[in-house]
């Protein structure tokens, strides 16, 4: 690997850490940055992994392995790709995925963009992912296609953060602790004496450190009070048999609806400070007591400024089979292995991060793709990924409509 230079992306973190030592020991000529995404200060705790402390640590662990450091102040980009795009997605009631985005919009583009126009010829993360690369034979001639493929860390695997990214961008990737686990991570840095060895992973949003979501929302989403609606199971909405169907897309558009609620479907139970601050699957922050199970939101309406809930984690409003996305936000990683319309493809998908595959399968229609799973889902929302694989590659993406 003479020659052949890599930026690596140092967060601060003991993962990044590990990447460019990795890479250091194989030959490569390696380059730290770190990136500088946030400046406003008031929104973040400062005790929990604030950007100037990270940044200290990532300059530390440079000086340490001998290789060059430096800071890139991307705020504005940040702000402009992915807060913006927060609060928009937020305001129309749906729940984005900020680590998703970062991961297409800067660390993989705008990031990327700088190491390239630094005589970089790979960029380096430390995510739990590999890729690796194959020929095909496509219209009579040989093709390059790169495969992104699940960390072999079951417990940490990130390749689901990547969902989104492209053929372009692969090609240019390295994850070099993708094919280790965790725990041997920590013995790497541990035996190297960098910084971070023990340092806590952070949990806040992408290079920004840990953030009070409501504190952050705020800025733009100003508090208004509405009411907490608790549907009962015993809705007749939720024991109505299916209708007859004339044809499998119908069957899929019906079962990809969620309920429209009222609030003459249930009963008030409390006030909240604002629809958009919730998300399905919710059970945090509703500050209801008295009821017999936990109560967990089953949907926002943001036009009315109503959640609505429903006790335990089972309640039917929580469940359903089938979601769509959309063509205008649908992403095949293997371009190669697109859908046509009609037809269908047997998958294994997640609709989080750390959430087991399920078995699914994808219908593809003019308008865009339906996922349909084995088993019923639990809090499907809008604004977040769908991921599908076959095996351990992640082929492609979208966001649930």
């Amino acid at each position: 690997m003479k020659n052949k230079r890599v930026i690596v992306g140092l967060s601060g973190g003991v993962d990044s850490s590990v990447a460019a030592y990795l890479l250091k020991e194989q030959g490569y000529e390696v380059i730290g940055l770190f990136m500088k995404n946030w400046h406003d200060d008031s929104v973040t705790i400062s005790d929990e992994c604030p950007w100037l402390e990270d940044s200290n640590d990532a300059m530390l662990v440079a000086d340490k392995l001998g290789i060059p450091f430096q800071t890139v102040d991307l705020s504005v980009e940040y702000k402009e790709r992915i807060v913006d795009y927060m609060f928009k997605e937020y305001k129309n009631g749906r729940t984005p995925n900020p680590d998703v985005l970062c991961n297409r919009e800067i660390k993989f583009d705008v990031f990327m963009d700088i190491a390239l126009n630094l005589g970089a010829d790979f960029v380096a993360t430390g995510h739990y992912c590999r890729t690796s690369t194959s020929l095909i034979k496509q219209n009579g001639e040989s093709k390059k296609i790169h495969h992104l493929l699940a960390g072999v860390d079951n417990n940490k695997d990130q390749s689901y953060f990547l969902c989104q990214l492209s053929q372009n961008q692969l090609a240019k990737a390295l994850f070099p602790i993708g094919e280790l686990t965790k725990p041997e991570v920590r013995e790497i840095a541990k035996a190297q004496n960098l910084i971070t060895a023990e340092k806590k992973d952070s949990q806040g949003l992408c290079f920004i450190g840990k953030v009070k979501l409501p504190d952050f929302l705020q800025q733009q989403l100003k508090p208004k009070e509405g009411v907490i609606v608790e549907i009962p199971e015993s809705l007749e909405l939720y024991h109505k048999p299916f209708p007859r169907f004339n044809s499998k897309d119908s069957e899929l558009a019906f079962k990809s609806k969620k309920p429209n609620y009222t609030k003459e479907d249930g009963k008030i139970v409390g006030k909240h400070q604002g629809a958009h601050y919730f998300t399905n699957g919710q059970r945090k922050g509703l500050a209801v007591g008295g009821t017999e199970e936990p109560l967990f939101v089953i949907d926002t309406d943001v036009n009315e400024n109503v959640i609505y809930t429903g006790q335990g984690k089972n309640h039917p409003g929580l469940m359903r089979s089938v979601l769509f996305v959309n063509n205008s936000e649908l992403h095949w990683i293997r371009e190669d292995l697109a859908l046509n319309q009609g037809e269908t493809m047997k998958i294994k998908a997640r609709i989080r991060y750390r959430q087991p595959l399920e078995n699914a399968t994808l219908h593809k229609i003019n308008s865009g793709i339906y996922v349909e799973f084995e088993n019923p889902q639990s809090a499907i929302t809008e604004g977040q990924f769908v991921a599908w694989y076959k095996d351990d590659e992640l082929l492609g993406s979208g966001v649930i409509a």
